[in-house]
């Protein structure tokens, strides 16, 4: 299986805070992969090099045998941050116009898909209302329709079911392995321990280190525990 994302040797500071120190990970074709851990583990810091929005002090990115970052190669990224990058000002429809256009997406083309992504977020009746009137939930929707909007090869969704209901959150990772099935690559930040569960491999982070990676049974066969939040709590004893 092709390998998607390779961040070998990654290290980045804010200031005198280390927030990331020497991650090595490679996440292949097709599958969807977790980053886990609590608030300031690094995970956002990370997603954010592997998008190549931030350039790492240390180490080396790459996205699809091409170094990060790269702005052609952005074009087969599809990113939802964790905070909602939207003109509040324009529509739904205005603001997936816009988007689909960066992408380089034709008129005919930015219409059909338009449609189907805010079918799958379940805001297809709400195309024509201003940002400005989104609910927090309703932005968190309306940023991962974007982030699918060019139908890319990697998605990488920064805390995307924030905010939103049980059910759509079901939906949406339903949705989620329909595309994986298609072959899109997914990398997912959570702190959410059913979420981690819906992943094929995980990266547990813990203050700027990885501290295990694996499938979720994987995790847990090697800590001899029962569930990923007590595996998180054993692998955690490795760097305390």
């Amino acid at each position: 299986m092709d390998e998607m994302v390779h961040v070998k040797g990654i290290a980045h500071a804010f200031g005198e805070e280390r927030v990331l120190k020497n991650i090595d990970m490679a996440i292949a074709e097709g599958e969807i992969f977790g980053l886990l851990g609590p608030s300031g583990a690094g995970k956002t810091t990370l997603v954010k090099i592997m998008v190549g929005i931030l350039e790492a002090d240390e180490g080396e990115t790459w996205v699809k045998d091409v170094q990060m970052p790269s702005l052609q190669q952005m074009k087969v990224v599809g990113y939802m941050a964790q905070s909602d990058a939207l003109y509040d000002e324009l529509t739904a429809e205005e603001n997936l116009d816009f988007f689909g256009a960066i992408y380089g997406l034709k008129r005919k083309e930015r219409k059909e898909r338009m449609r189907n992504v805010m079918e799958v977020v379940g805001l297809q009746d709400h195309l024509r209302k201003p940002v400005s009137q989104y609910s927090g939930g309703m932005k968190r929707r309306l940023s991962l329709a974007i982030a699918m909007i060019h139908e890319p090869d990697i998605l990488i969704l920064d805390e995307p079911t924030v905010g939103i209901d049980p059910m759509l959150r079901q939906s949406i990772w339903q949705e989620l392995q329909r595309w994986q099935e298609r072959g899109t690559t997914i990398i997912v930040t959570t702190h959410v321990m059913d979420e981690a569960e819906k992943c094929n491999r995980l990266a547990m982070l813990r203050n700027g280190y990885v501290i295990a990676t694996g499938s979720p049974d994987v995790l847990r066969a090697h800590t001899n525990t029962t569930t990923l939040e007590e595996a998180f709590l054993a692998y955690g004893g490795a760097t305390s």
